[in-house]
């Protein structure tokens, strides 16, 4: 893996019994890029992500994240990564700073480390006055925004962000994707999943899966020109449609 790819997959294949979920995955993805992950439900993306990020093991085929082997160093990554669920990793139960610092230890941070840490995310956010709400009384957009900055805590190089802003209203999401600009310019790779056509068009690459494989892979522009089409949900409902 080369010094500028912090993403290398090869050839990945995952099965479950007699059903194949990834099909021969092959591509990289540069230190610094947000790189859009695309596909319909049932497409493969939740699956892919999961054993680049250390959670699954691959049937075959290759993948490193971070320098990292999924087969043999997935604890290596886990720790080198940030990670963003659809449906959140805040705990309702606890207070915002009570979620901030079971992240911080999770992540391994000193006590003073994630309190200098978590003061700088707070005031950041505008939330230093909320720090003692329940997760579960604040409202959705700083419940993303929140759980966004909390995946970043440790200064991972790479962030996999799962449908980040599914669900927040359009305001929110500009916000985020201010966000997420801010994090790629200072060098963090952004790895993401969107149903939001639009979104995509924000990211640096993308590729589309449909039914287990990679079907298209380049920049907005590269894709849309290929296809003659006027935009990503163009080509999107093109090639997801002959699935059908």
């Amino acid at each position: 893996m080369t010094n500028d790819i912090c993403i290398d997959v090869r050839g990945l294949v995952k099965k479950f019994a007699n059903f194949t979920a990834n099909d021969n995955l092959t591509f990289s993805v540069r230190t610094g890029e947000i790189f859009g992950f695309l596909g319909a439900n049932g497409a493969g993306k939740t699956t892919a992500m999961r054993q680049l990020c250390g959670l699954l093991t691959p049937t075959s085929g290759y993948a490193a994240v971070a320098g990292f082997d999924v087969y043999t160093e997935a604890e290596r990554i886990k720790k080198n990564i940030g990670y963003m669920s659809q449906k959140f990793s805040l705990y309702n139960d606890l207070t915002v700073q009570e979620n901030i610092d079971l992240f911080g230890r999770i992540y391994g941070l000193s006590r003073r480390e994630i309190q200098q840490r978590s003061k700088h995310l707070l005031n950041r956010l505008g939330l230093f006055h909320a720090r003692a709400r329940r997760i579960s009384d604040i409202p959705l957009g700083w419940k993303q925004k929140l759980a966004f900055s909390s995946a970043l805590l440790h200064s991972p190089g790479i962030v996999f962000l799962d449908e980040p802003t599914s669900g927040v209203d359009p305001v929110t999401r500009r916000q985020f994707w201010e966000m997420i600009y801010e994090t790629a310019e200072q060098g963090t790779t952004i790895f993401l999943t969107t149903h939001y056509m639009d979104e995509a068009e924000y990211c640096s690459r993308l590729s589309i899966m449909v039914d287990g494989g990679i079907r298209e892979m380049g920049t907005p522009q590269e894709i849309t020109a290929r296809h003659r089409a006027g935009s990503i949900e163009e080509v999107f409902v093109k090639l997801a449609g002959r699935s059908q």
